[in-house]
């Protein structure tokens, strides 16, 4: 009877916490992205692309985030958290405001602003449910928020710019005004998920903060492996950006121009999909074979990314469905390393520690790839035709992909097996 009403309880918890920090995510994210909808057609600072000018400035501001988050979440504690989101937030669209109210090209500053504050809390957020049973199906829904509010939130600022004729420089602002009182209310009910419990902290290692001597450590035992994963990631970053910054000019070179809901029709069904896939995990009570399926999924969405660009471009299929299943593999492998995989991982070889510090350490160098690539193509006056170049650069990603996940899977299987015998 007695576990009979954990069970329950646990049951009741994951969901509870599953939709509230999907949502309460979803709302953050409304502060973030919304300025891609728009084209900024014939501006140009200095020769360069005004619009890549500013997705770079804002990535910087990720990127400074990503790197001092390192420290930052991994010491996080576990009060005050929701007036850190709301103060970070808050930062975020107040610099919205002066973007649209500052003259071009000295606007630019503020995409770093915006960039820094809301780099900083995905690792806020997760913290609220990393360490428990339930983990990977609540760390999935949170990873797949950011697929369906990429979409959803574009469509929103679309839809804003097309309704009430704004001007491009104010559809972020507008857009953050859609999001602000809904963000007030579900990061307060996110206050409300209580803490991992004692069966939690016997199944997945009690997840404290992390002091440098800690990380060090934790970095020296698991560095080859750490390493192919940062590697993966950062490929995984740099495509899964190019098409959520440029998914605008993609969709109006395949002829999708003026179509808000065009956004939301391809990321729907990819949340819904990979919610399944990476949740099912939650089924999975041994660590470590989680661990090895979520390098089955990551090679499977290697293959799939690549496959579908290869029909694509050899017109086989639609860009509506190319769009969707490119985009579907790249998030099965972008998402596990974001939901499940390294909570797996230090769930598998018992270390107490957080999951913050390893989503930070991928996070910071994958900025630093999307960042690469995107100064690259402004530096040496690279035109583009941003489907060619995505789909060609894809069907190499997913083959260099497999490889080092293969290696990946190879180096903590025999870690794995070296520590049981010791």
């Amino acid at each position: 009877m007695a576990n009979s009403f954990k069970f329950n309880s646990q049951i009741k918890t994951g969901l509870y916490a599953a939709v509230v920090v999907f949502l309460a995510y979803t709302m953050i994210f409304g502060f973030r992205k919304s300025f891609t909808v728009a084209t900024f057609e014939g501006i140009t600072i200095a020769g360069y692309s005004y619009k890549t000018i500013l997705v770079i400035c804002q990535m910087l501001g990720y990127l400074m985030a990503k790197f001092y988050g390192i420290k930052y979440i991994s010491e996080l504690k576990r009060t005050g958290r929701g007036k850190i989101i709301i103060v970070l937030t808050a930062i975020a669209w107040l610099s919205w405001l002066f973007f649209a109210i500052t003259p071009v090209p000295y606007n630019i500053v503020f995409l770093f602003i915006n960039g820094f504050p809301l780099g900083m809390l995905w690792g806020v957020v997760f913290s609220y449910v990393e360490g428990r049973r339930s983990t990977d199906f609540i760390g999935a829904t949170l990873a797949v928020s950011f697929i369906f509010a990429s979409g959803f939130v574009k469509s929103v600022g679309s839809w804003l710019s097309i309704t009430f004729h704004l001007s491009e420089f104010w559809i972020p602002f507008s857009t953050g005004l859609v999001f602000a009182l809904p963000l007030l209310i579900f990061v307060y009910l996110m206050e409300k998920i209580p803490p991992p419990d004692e069966d939690d902290i016997k199944h997945r290692a009690d997840r404290i903060p992390m002091i440098e001597k800690d990380r060090k450590f934790f970095l020296k035992e698991f560095f080859g492996g750490l390493v192919a994963c940062v590697i993966i990631y950062c490929f995984a970053t740099i495509f899964r950006d190019i098409r959520d910054n440029f998914s605008a000019e993609m969709w109006n070179e395949m002829g999708f121009a003026n179509q808000p809901a065009i956004f939301a029709k391809t990321e729907t069904p990819i949340t819904l999909i990979v919610l399944v896939l990476v949740g099912s995990m939650v089924l999975i009570k041994n660590n470590f074979t989680a661990l090895k399926t979520a390098h089955y999924f990551i090679i499977a969405g290697f293959i799939m990314a690549g496959a579908c660009s290869l029909l694509f471009k050899a017109n086989l299929i639609q860009p509506i469905w190319w769009m969707t299943c490119v985009g579907l593999g790249l998030y099965m492998v972008y998402i596990p390393f974001n939901a499940v995989f390294f909570d797996r991982l230090i769930s598998s070889f018992q270390y107490a520690g957080n999951v913050g510090f390893l989503i930070y350490i991928a996070d910071s160098f994958g900025y630093v790839g999307s960042i690469g690539v995107l100064l690259s193509k402004e530096i040496f006056k690279v035109k583009l035709n941003w489907v060619t170049f995505f789909s060609n650069s894809v069907i190499i990603l997913s083959v260099i992909g497999c490889l080092l996940t293969v290696y990946s899977l190879y180096y903590f299987s025999r870690k794995f097996i070296s520590n049981a015998k010791i």
